[in-house]
C-alpha cells in the first residue's frame, strides 16, 4: 500500500470517524516510520510526525536562543563524540537534520538530507550510525508533548570551543 493512500485514508478517517481521536490515529501512522531517514523518504508520515511534534526547541527553552543553541550544539558535539568513540568518521559531513524527542528527552526520530558540499558518503552508513546514537543518546531535559528542531549540522562542530567544554 502506498504511503500517500495510507495518508489519505488516515485523513479521511480523521474526518468521518468520531469515537477516535485525532492523536491515536495520528500515532498509529507513525508506527511503522523508521527511527533515522532521508528527508524525502517517508513523506506522509514525516508530514504527520511534524504536526504532531510541532513544539519547537526554542519554545521548550522558554524561548531563551542562547539556551536552545547550547542544547543543539550540545547535541550536534555528543554526536561528533559518539562517532570518535565508534570509529565512525563524520568529519566532512553537512547536512539538514531534523530531530523529534519523545517528552523524556530520547530521540523519537531523525531525519536528515545531505548538503550539495557534503563529503560524499554511503549515506546508508550514516543512516547505521544515526541508529544506534539515537537509541543511546538522551537530552538533559524534559518536556510534557514530543519536540523538535529543524537546524543544520556540519563536522567538525568545534563546539567545545564555543560551550567551554575541554575534550
Amino acid at each position: 500500500m502506498s504511503t500517500n493512500f495510507r495518508f489519505f485514508i488516515t485523513l479521511f478517517l480523521l474526518i468521518n470517524i468520531s469515537d477516535l481521536s485525532a492523536a491515536d490515529i495520528l500515532l498509529n501512522e507513525l508506527d511503522s516510520l523508521p527511527s533515522v531517514f532521508m528527508i524525502g523518504e517517508n513523506e506522509a508520515e514525516y508530514e504527520v510526525l511534524v504536526s504532531t511534534c510541532n513544539d519547537p526547541l526554542l519554545s521548550v527553552c522558554n524561548d531563551s536562543m542562547d539556551e536552545a543553541y547550547k542544547k543543539w550544539l550540545g547535541l550536534l558535539s555528543d554526536m561528533e563524540k559518539y562517532a570518535e568513540s565508534k570509529d565512525f568518521d563524520i568529519r566532512g559531513i553537512k547536512i539538514w537534520l531534523n530531530v523529534f524527542w519523545n517528552t523524556d528527552g530520547s530521540i523519537k526520530h531523525l531525519v536528515y538530507y545531505p548538503k550539495p558540499n557534503s563529503r560524499n558518503m554511503d549515506f546508508e552508513l550514516l543512516s547505521d550510525f544515526l541508529v544506534t546514537f539515537q537509541s543511546e543518546y538522551n537530552m538533559d531535559f524534559t518536556n510534557q508533548k514530543c519536540f523538535s528542531h529543524y537546524g543544520s549540522a556540519a563536522f567538525p562542530t568545534f563546539a567545545d570551543i564555543y560551550l567551554g567544554k575541554e575534550k
